[in-house]
This record gives structure tokens, C-alpha cells and sequence, in this order.
């Protein structure tokens, strides 16, 4: 029976000669196209493609103003909120939740598993766990002096 050597761990020595590594930073609206279709790939065929399907829900007012509004994206049977903003006159008054809310019912009408945001803001947080999230990760000093917090929530079947 013949062993195998374990497979060299990367390293700078062991790069061929022909293989470069560069750091690029470029003016392109997001990060490498090339790359993120090559790893896009390589999950897809793992875990099946992400069949995301991106989402907005906005409030306006009477005279059509925007006052609120939430972006997402559903993918693998979970619904994750991007962004959610509440113009500041209208915090406390119940917009944020009613927002959450048809989130959550939008999640349940595309049969997913759960929602899951993060944030740096604790107010937010706290609107969170009110209404059901659970905390489960958390990067400290990132912005420096804040944390950011990562939330999800489970939807029980139907």
C-alpha cells in the first residue's frame, strides 16, 4: 500500500513562479465580478444555487414622501433584511415593526425558514429582539467604538 504526502498548505514559496498574486483596487461599482462568479459556482454545485430573489417594501406618506422602507433578498429559504430605515420623525411609532412585520409575512408567503439582519445601531437591536430575533453573533469595534450585531428568526412551519 502506498501513502500519499499530505498536500502542500499554500504559501508564498510554494506559488509557481508563473502564478501571480496581486492586491487591485479598482473604481468597478462592487468587487471582482470574475471571482464572485467563480465562488457562486463552486456553492451552487455544494449547496444548490441561491435563486435569489431581491426584494423592497417602502412607506410613504400622504403627500408620497418616503418615510420608511426595507430591502432584502430571499435566497435558500430565508429572507434576509439588507437594509431597513425609518425617516427620524418616524421612529418610535410603530413603522420599523410594521415594516418587520410584512417582511416576516413575505417570508412565510415564500414558505422560508427564517430572517435573519444584522446591525449597529442598539436601538435597532432592541426593535429586533422585541419582536423576535435572537442575537447570535456579535464583532466588536467594528465600526471602532461600536459593535456589530448579527440576528435571526426562526418562523415556525404553518
Amino acid at each position: 500500500m502506498t501513502e500519499k504526502a499530505p498536500p502542500e498548505k499554500a504559501s508564498a514559496e510554494n506559488i509557481r513562479a508563473e502564478e501571480t498574486l496581486s492586491v487591485v483596487f479598482h473604481d468597478l461599482p462592487r468587487e471582482s465580478p470574475a471571482v464572485a462568479a467563480a465562488l457562486g459556482g463552486e456553492i451552487a454545485a455544494r449547496f444548490r444555487p441561491r435563486d435569489e430573489a431581491p426584494f423592497s417594501i417602502v412607506a410613504h406618506d400622504e403627500q408620497s414622501a418616503l418615510i420608511g422602507g426595507l430591502n432584502g433578498v430571499v435566497h435558500w429559504r430565508w429572507l434576509y433584511i439588507r437594509h431597513l430605515w425609518v425617516a427620524q420623525q418616524r421612529r418610535g411609532m410603530g413603522l420599523g415593526t410594521a415594516l418587520l412585520q410584512r417582511a416576516e409575512d413575505e417570508a412565510r408567503s415564500r414558505s422560508c425558514l427564517g430572517l435573519y439582519i444584522d446591525s449597529f445601531d442598539p436601538r435597532a437591536a432592541a426593535l429586533y429582539e422585541r419582536f423576535g430575533f435572537t442575537r447570535f453573533g456579535e464583532i466588536v469595534d467594528f465600526p471602532p467604538g461600536h459593535s456589530r450585531m448579527f440576528f435571526s428568526k426562526r418562523l415556525a412551519p404553518t
